[in-house]
């Protein structure tokens, strides 16, 4: 299998600007939106305290205690990329932006589609956050704009989905992807790379089961310790170790390698805010990571898709009808 023709890219991977450009013919950017949403993990609906690696403090517009309207948001951001952008995203990015009643999100994703040059939507939310109003909402817009649905996982494993806190299992997840698939949202899924417990298989059957999954994008996360939360806590306290560079690196060429060549890649690595980061000290430097990853691929003469067996094949309307458990999920 050589490198896919369509990726139109120099890279050994499809990113996100090659997917735009493939699907627009221009460059668009997503603007993150804070709409004042909170969490069932977080507000005891689910859970309290939220995940264990989750500060709680959300934007930093929330943090200065100024939350401007939808509007506002979009244009500040707007402003922020031109002129190399003429179309954009409105990202709902934080916390559980599924999280309340359907006519609630109705007024502010409308108001959202009504800005300027805004072609559609990308909603952050969790695989228990999406009702059958909520997904009736989202799909009734894919006639005339482009959506995306971003469900937070992180690992296929339950055990790790306990230690976490996520309040949510594997199970829950492939029922909302199978529901979105067939209403015909597009997926990103976000992973964490150096959970604790797991195994550099654990890993890489991640990766596999989501290659298996009618999933379109990704966003691959390094584990950070952020201070106030739980896992900075396990930190500083000596009870957890995180994932060396190197390690990290090298684990997530393995699940580039095993990914369809069509997923896109969102994201490959991640900070936190840096007046509460904590560790791992390589993670501040994001180019630094990225350029690493990419002499890893170049190293081992390999690309996305490399060991993926589907070699991008369109998945089957029977393949999306029932869940697919991988042979080696242990959770």
């Amino acid at each position: 299998m050589a490198k896919p023709d369509f990726w139109k890219n120099s890279k050994r991977y499809y990113d996100l600007k090659s997917y735009w450009r493939n699907r627009f013919g221009c460059d668009v950017r997503k603007l993150a939106i804070d709409a004042g949403f909170t969490c069932p993990n977080r507000d005891g609906h689910v859970a309290s305290g939220g995940c264990v690696y989750c500060d709680g403090r959300g934007s930093k517009l929330r943090q200065q205690r100024i939350l401007p309207s939808v509007t506002d948001q979009i244009a500040t951001g707007k402003q922020y990329y031109a002129p190399s952008a003429s179309r954009f995203i409105a990202y709902f990015q934080t916390f559980t932006n599924t999280y309340a009643p359907v006519d609630t999100l109705r007024a502010l994703y409308d108001e959202a589609l009504a800005q300027e040059d805004v072609i559609g939507l990308s909603i952050g939310t969790r695989p228990d956050c999406l009702g059958p109003d909520v997904v009736s909402l989202l799909a009734g817009y894919t006639g005339k704009y482009h959506v995306w649905v971003e469900l937070g996982l992180q690992s296929v494993h339950d055990k790790t989905l306990q230690f976490i806190n996520r309040g949510h299992n594997y199970q829950q997840f492939l029922d909302s992807v199978h529901t979105l698939a067939r209403r015909g949202l597009n997926i990103c899924v976000h992973i964490i790379i150096g959970l604790p417990g797991e195994s550099d298989e654990d890993v890489r059957s991640t990766a596999r089961a989501l290659a298996a999954l009618p999933v379109n994008g990704i966003k691959i996360h390094s584990l950070l310790a952020l201070d106030g939360t739980p896992m900075g806590d396990m930190y500083k306290q000596g009870s957890i170790h995180l994932i060396s560079k190197e390690k990290y690196v090298s684990l997530t060429a393995d699940v580039l390698e095993l990914l369809p060549p069509e997923m896109v890649i969102e994201r490959l690595t991640a900070d936190g805010y840096r007046d509460i980061f904590l560790a791992p000290d390589w993670a501040r430097n994001k180019l630094d990571v990225l350029n690493s990853i990419n002499k890893e691929l170049e190293r081992r003469d390999s690309y996305q898709g490399r060991k993926n067996p589907s070699q991008g094949a369109v998945f089957s309307q029977a393949q999306t009808d029932q869940p697919i458990r991988p042979k080696d999920h242990k959770g």
